[in-house]
Parts: C-alpha cells; sequence; structure tokens
C-alpha cells in the first residue's frame, strides 16, 4: 500500500524511450533529437548530463540508455554499461562472432578477459547483486554463443 507523500509526489509517466548513443555522442541530431523531442523534453539538458556521466567511457562506445519521460516534460534516465558481446568483440579484436558458433571457433579468449569485462558488468543496476563467478558464467555462456571459446591461459 502506498503512502499519501509517495502518491503526491508520483508523476505520471508518459514515456519510455531505450536508445543506444556513443559515449559523449550525445547531440539533439538523430537518434536522439526525435525520440525526445516528440515528447516534448529538453534535449540540450539531456544531452549534457549524458555526455558528462559518459566522458570515462571512449568515444563512439555504444552506451545503452533508458529515458523515463513523465507527462510533466521532465525526465530521468540510467545509462547502462556497453553490452557483453561488444566487450567480448573489442577484447577479441574481431568485427563480428562466428558464422556457424559450435562447429567453427571465430578465435579464444582467456579467463582473464571474461573475468575484467565480468568487473566492469558489475557496476551495471541489474548485475549489482550477482556474484562476480554468476556473471562470468553469463559471459562465458555469451562467449560460446558468438564462437567464442574460453581458455585458461592464451599460449
Amino acid at each position: 500500500m502506498s503512502t499519501l507523500k509517495e502518491i503526491l509526489t508520483r508523476r505520471p509517466v508518459a514515456a519510455t524511450i531505450r536508445l543506444t548513443v556513443p559515449a559523449g555522442g550525445a547531440r539533439p541530431a538523430p537518434p536522439v533529437g526525435p525520440a525526445l523531442g516528440q515528447y516534448r523534453l529538453n534535449l540540450m539538458a539531456f544531452c549534457k548530463d549524458f555526455n558528462a556521466r559518459t566522458q570515462k567511457y571512449k568515444p563512439d562506445t555504444p552506451m545503452s540508455v533508458t529515458i523515463t519521460a513523465f507527462k510533466d516534460n521532465t525526465f530521468e534516465f540510467t545509462v547502462k554499461s556497453p553490452s557483453v558481446t561488444w566487450y567480448l568483440k573489442k577484447a577479441a579484436g574481431i568485427e563480428s562472432g562466428s558464422s556457424r558458433p559450435g562447429h567453427l571457433v571465430a578465435t579464444t579468449l582467456s579467463v582473464r578477459h571474461i573475468y575484467e569485462i565480468a568487473k566492469i558488468k558489475q557496476s551495471d543496476p541489474y548485475c549489482q547483486y550477482m556474484s562476480l563467478e554468476s556473471i562470468c558464467k553469463s559471459i562465458i555462456g555469451t562467449a560460446s554463443t558468438m564462437g567464442i571459446k574460453v581458455v585458461k591461459d592464451l599460449d
């Protein structure tokens, strides 16, 4: 049951917008402009906040952002770190995974690479309560579906 204060402070949500924007590269142009403009949100405020929050990442790193637009033309947003597949491709130095995962091995990565990716992903809102071991297992599963073999040490 909600308290009176929660009911009074709850703002009606107009929309939830999901975008992939390059780190430090939010501009009022597409895809950001049209997505936020249709809900009459302040584009420049979003761009400034997003670019400030993502400045620690290298430019052109694809960042997933979820924007909650409220009916009073205000918004909140959360930024997630890049996808596991993006990190795996960067660590392996490949453009894409295997065309036939399970049959053809695209490349190999060491457990150390997996551990480093897991440490980065641990800061994501949906991973913060997961153990590092379970995040590593999830990443190894993703790697195998991409045709990336995980070995103990690279020779």
